[in-house]
């Protein structure tokens, strides 16, 4: 993987952290909201995934927040 993806997959892994520690859940109850399975959520924290739009948009919604506020 290029450099310059990680680290945009890194931003986009932060943000969903950064919310989801300010909404003060789980990872766990994030990825039930989700419904996707936990270990996508970690594996997109860290940035080691390159999560499909509709994951992205599934856990935006989970986060009660627009799809832009994680891409951005």
């Amino acid at each position: 993987m290029q450099q310059q993806s990680k680290k945009y997959l890194q931003l986009i892994g932060n943000n969903i952290r950064k919310k989801r520690n300010e909404l003060g859940i789980s990872q766990q109850e994030l990825a039930d909201n989700a419904d996707v399975a936990k270990s996508t959520i970690q594996r997109i924290e860290k940035g080691d995934m390159n999560p499909s739009i509709l994951t992205l948009k599934n856990i935006s919604n989970a986060l009660e927040i627009e799809l832009p506020e994680l891409i951005s």
